[in-house]
């Protein structure tokens, strides 16, 4: 009787330890082929590359988002962040904020799509460590800081442009956001390249190990010798690089910086690093599983479009399923410790 018992709870862990692992993966297929069958031109080549495109911006910040959050941190201030970015960009791109509304790049002398580049992930990786400074060396929760920078960055921005989009790059720097490499747009090559860079860093390096102990204990991890504060600062200058790199692809794509860009970023970016497995109280997670779940809330929102439903039930199904999401990871590893 007693054997059995344990057959079946080992039973139970089992399923317990499969859904942590390959749960949002399974959930996407489940998606995949729900709106398939509502609408068979959904798996279209031309819509699945439009899905791809679209995943790129929110899911480059999600993989800096993914370092922090194992660290038990957060950033709220990322959308923000990703607007002040991509208007520094624009101001180097096209060499001040003249002719700001004007698509043509006659007659401007802008520093090319490099010093933009340049500029939007120095700026993003600069403000990440001022944030990162303010949690360690003032002991002011991850929270509260960058909720505080998700307005002073919007308020930057709209002090910069004087409230309006700059417009007009050159074709060497729209490539970046609108060309193709083969069938595959530039966006989803540079996503890819970057998720695999980060899960190396994570998964084979010695930093990638300090990031895990320092969310699985801090103090622990103090104790063995760790500098947590410098990797504590250094997450949220990781956060604040893909922000801008993200800031100079978004810009690229839609040939303007805007400052409205960004405006409930956040939101997408935690739901996809939580519902791809990484915990809210850290330790916990990988890069796999933040891109499963940048793809889930791509595939659902544009899903959604297909259908007809509109983008404010949109954003409530997205956070009904980031509140799911949190809950049934807090069961699953209740059922793991039993």
């Amino acid at each position: 009787m007693s054997s059995t018992t344990e057959q079946s709870q080992r039973g139970g862990i089992n399923v317990a330890r499969l859904l942590m692992s390959f749960g949002p993966l399974m959930f996407l297929a489940v998606l995949i082929v729900v709106f398939t069958v509502l609408k068979p031109s959904f798996i279209d080549p031309i819509n699945i590359f439009n899905i791809m495109r679209q995943i790129s911006i929110t899911g480059l910040i999600a993989l800096g988002m993914t370092f922090v959050i194992l660290t038990a941190g957060i950033d709220l201030s990322v959308g923000s962040l990703l607007a002040f970015c991509g208007m520094v960009a624009a101001v180097v791109a096209k060499g001040g904020t003249a002719n700001t509304l004007s698509l043509s790049t006659s007659g401007t002398q802008g520093y090319g799509w490099f010093a933009a580049l340049l500029a939007a992930v120095v700026v993003g990786a600069l403000a990440g460590g001022v944030q990162g400074f303010a949690i360690t060396r003032l002991k002011v929760p991850p929270f509260v800081v960058t909720l505080g920078g998700l307005t002073v960055f919007r308020g930057l921005t709209l002090t910069i442009s004087n409230g309006g989009p700059i417009s007009g790059f050159d074709a060497s720097m729209r490539w970046f956001g609108t060309g193709l490499i083969g069938p595959v747009p530039v966006p989803a090559i540079i996503f890819a390249a970057a998720a695999i860079l980060c899960h190396i860093v994570l998964r084979y390096t010695r930093y990638g190990r300090a990031v895990y102990a320092v969310g699985g204990n801090a103090e622990a991890a103090r104790l063995s010798g760790l500098r947590v504060d410098r990797i504590l600062i250094s997450v949220y200058v990781i956060v604040g690089f893909f922000a801008g790199l993200a800031a100079f692809v978004l810009s690229a794509r839609l040939n303007s910086s805007e400052a409205v860009a960004g405006i409930g970023y956040e939101l997408t970016v935690i739901s996809a690093v939580v519902i791809g497995g990484t915990s809210l109280f850290g330790g916990i997670g990988s890069v796999g599983g933040t891109v499963v779940g940048a793809a889930l809330i791509g595939v659902l929102q544009n899903g959604l479009q297909f259908n007809n439903v509109s983008s404010y039930t949109q954003s409530i199904v997205i956070g009904l399923i980031l509140i799911l999401a949190v809950a049934f990871d807090r069961w699953l590893k209740s059922r793991v410790r039993r």
